[in-house]
């Protein structure tokens, strides 16, 4: 029996956890289309590799700890099966008929959720409730409005207990985070890309919290991950360009030991504090290092940690791929300290003192930061696409 790449990672360390980045919905047409073109002599691997990763006939059994879905995801199941959520908007709209267009959208998302994590719930029971989450993210366009998103993260939260609601990284999104914590609600921080932003929402959540311990809320079924969107940090913020207006030249290795030295950072501020969130890394991507070596240094640079890292299908299949061309897992990379020439250079860029320094911002300037507004932007407009839909579903 081979292993999958993402296997080999996870035996780095007994907590390492991965998961998948989509809806469970759409894992058998991905996981056809990945063994279709698989090569023959790898075909029978892959599909074993994959059945042990998600199998919807033993989904309490799955390889993946968790799941995570965002807007751009949850319109890819949409127009995966334009159909049938055709037939589920016109019949929201019929049972609803006081709903506007916002109303019924908002309805079939919640019901993308419901079953997203009714599918993997099966996980959640077998291990204690450790496992099997689904993340449903607040909606994107309201990431500043602190009275939004607290409506729509009880509602998220309504889909299940093995649900998680995904919330930004702005300090309305913290303030409400801290506010579902002290209800026993689990939370998934996204948006989120700076030590300053990790750092204040692990006080959030050690406030929420206290708060539900001192009112005696249940929290058997609570869980806390703080997501680091990695790739993105380098490349949609403002590092290139504020590099190129000070003449200095910024190589991609050097973007990636600073994404690295950001999420060590917060790692080991974790640790060290004792805090029970966990930090997720998402946005990875495989590519050529400066020695033309293949690599993934996402994953790479932060084996042997207990890391989850969430997945989408088109990652997996690159690593899949490039199987044969990586490196061993080093058990000991979580340890190596980041490229020190690089962070040196790194610190003369504006936007990476805010990602690097415990002060880098304070909380009413992350939502001004670039990446998250670029991120932001991205989901804002797949939320609206999606909305779009449910309008021409309903217009006729």
């Amino acid at each position: 029996m081979s292993l999958n790449v993402l296997e080999k990672l996870a035996a780095t360390n007994p907590e390492c956890e991965i998961w998948w980045d989509s809806s469970p919905l759409v894992y058998p047409s991905w996981k056809a289309e990945t063994l279709a073109r698989a090569p023959e002599a790898k075909r029978a691997d892959w599909e074993a590799q994959l059945t042990r990763l998600y199998d919807p006939a033993e989904p309490a059994d799955m390889g993946f700890r968790g799941v995570t879905t965002n807007p751009p995801l949850s319109l890819q199941a949409v127009q995966l099966d334009p159909a049938g959520w055709t037939k589920l908007v016109k019949d929201i709209a019929a049972a609803n008929p006081g709903l506007d267009v916002e109303g019924v959208y908002w309805k079939m998302y919640l019901h993308l959720v419901k079953l997203g994590a009714d599918a993997i719930h099966p996980a959640f029971e077998k291990s204690g409730y450790k496992y099997g989450m689904l993340s449903g993210q607040v909606d994107p366009r309201f990431v500043t409005d602190g009275e939004a998103m607290l409506a729509q993260g009880l509602s998220i939260a309504a889909m299940g207990d093995n649900v998680m609601v995904k919330l930004p990284g702005s300090k309305e999104g913290y303030e409400v985070l801290e506010e579902l914590t002290a209800r026993g609600i689990s939370t998934n921080n996204t948006t989120s890309f700076t030590v300053a932003q990790y750092v204040r929402c692990m006080a959030a959540v050690t406030a929420g919290l206290q708060r539900a311990r001192a009112a005696g809320v249940d929290l058997s079924k609570w869980r806390s991950v703080i997501t680091h969107m990695s790739s993105r940090l380098g490349e949609k913020g403002d590092w290139k360009t504020q590099a190129k207006a000070r003449g200095i030249d910024l190589s991609l290795d050097e973007i990636r030991d600073g994404e690295e030295a950001v999420l060590k950072r917060a790692y080991w501020y974790g640790k060290n504090t004792g805090h029970p969130s966990k930090m997720l890394q998402c946005s990875m991507r495989v590519e050529k290092d400066k020695d033309g070596k293949t690599v993934s240094r996402h994953i790479e640079d932060f084996a042997g940690g207990d890391f989850v890292y969430t997945c989408p299908g088109g990652y997996i299949g690159q690593l899949m791929d490039v199987e044969d061309e990586l490196a061993p897992f080093d058990p000991k990379a979580i340890e190596r300290e980041p490229n020190k020439a690089s962070v040196v250079k790194l610190l003369k860029l504006p936007s990476f003192r805010q990602a690097y320094e415990f002060e880098g911002m304070k909380p009413h300037e992350f939502s001004q930061y670039g990446a998250f507004q670029a991120t932001a932007t991205e989901f804002a407009s797949a939320t609206r696409q999606t909305v779009d839909f449910v309008r021409q579903v309903m217009e006729g």
